[in-house]
């Protein structure tokens, strides 16, 4: 059953989508585990997010997807602003509303980031200790993505050519001249195609009618550029433990190389799931890749969110 619902974060309004079961077998109808689901850049609860969080949904879990802050249906302005600051906390305030829940157990929430998510919820996790289990789904560090390229190999003068034209943008908001933006994405498929595999798999999600959804971000401000340089989503990958860590790959991904380095420095209980066949996006939404990623994902969350044993309790109280 899926459950329109709005929440706070940093004095802005989210919009989302609570999950709760409907009928399956072993789950506690008073009180469960529940799962937040943070949705890639660019996309909206609608798309990815609101993918799994069904599919985990249906298999117990209470899943909460939303939309991020200036983005979808949530408040904020300008729209399109990217902030990862402001992004850890709307994970963080998702915490928070799941929480208040009557239908949540507060001690067994974890949370699932895909793409840019999967960047932010490793950041919102090392901080938040309610946060009892991470798990990611083609995770990047944004800030690497834009700095170095999806594959880590590009020329470093682009992106100081974007950090170019932001400061020029700031200026030109001052001027009144109004918001500034750059878009994501290319205007056909022809040019998709000659820019790439990874940006026509990009396009093909959000421009096309396999997936696209009109609240969903075609373009970003300039404003986002200099506040994405400044963040690292993985220097504090280190405090998640002694809290578990999945992290779920496409073998065939130009962006693995991103998820191997945050596994790599992390510490604790953890583990690197590859899916064989699957590039970056495929893992969005195509069946053959999601319903693997999601066995692995429900496997992991059932045991890491587990009840507290009533001498745990009592310890704790003491």
């Amino acid at each position: 059953m899926r459950t329109d619902v709005t929440f706070p974060s940093g004095g802005l309004t989210l919009a989302g989508h609570l999950y709760t079961p409907d009928g399956v077998d072993g789950v506690d109808a008073a009180v469960g585990p529940a799962v937040v689901v943070g949705h890639p850049g660019s996309g909206v609860k609608e798309q990815a997010a609101g993918l799994y969080a069904r599919r985990l949904a249906d298999r117990g879990f209470i899943a909460l997807a939303f939309d991020a802050a200036y983005q979808g249906e949530s408040a904020g302005e300008p729209r399109g602003l990217e902030d990862p600051g402001q992004r850890v906390e709307d994970l963080k305030a998702a915490v928070s509303f799941l929480t208040t829940r009557n239908e949540v157990d507060p001690e067994r929430i974890g949370v699932l980031g895909i793409c840019a998510s999967g960047g932010y919820t490793l950041s919102a996790a090392a901080t938040d200790h309610r946060i009892r289990a991470v798990g990611t789904v083609s995770a990047v560090d944004i800030s690497r993505q834009f700095r170095l390229g999806a594959d880590g190999s590009q020329d470093p003068a682009v992106f100081q050519g974007m950090l170019d034209a932001a400061a020029q943008a700031r200026s030109a908001e001052a001027r009144g001249e109004g918001v500034q933006r750059f878009g994501l994405f290319p205007a056909t498929e022809e040019e998709a195609r000659q820019a790439g595999p990874h940006v026509f798999e990009g396009w093909d999600y959000y421009c096309a009618p396999r997936a696209r959804h009109p609240r969903s971000a075609k373009a970003l401000t300039w404003s986002s550029v200099d506040r994405i340089a400044g963040f690292d989503a993985f220097v504090r990958v280190g405090l998640i433990a002694p809290r578990p860590l999945m992290m779920i790959v496409g073998r065939e991904a130009v962006t693995s190389w991103m998820s191997v380095h945050a596994f790599q420095h992390a510490r604790g209980p953890k583990e690197l799931v590859w899916i064989d066949g699957a590039v970056h996006v495929d893992l969005y939404d195509k069946d053959e890749y999601v319903t693997p990623a999601v066995a692995r994902l429900t496997d992991f969350f059932r045991s890491h969110l587990t009840p507290a044993r009533e001498d745990d309790r009592l310890a704790s109280a003491v």
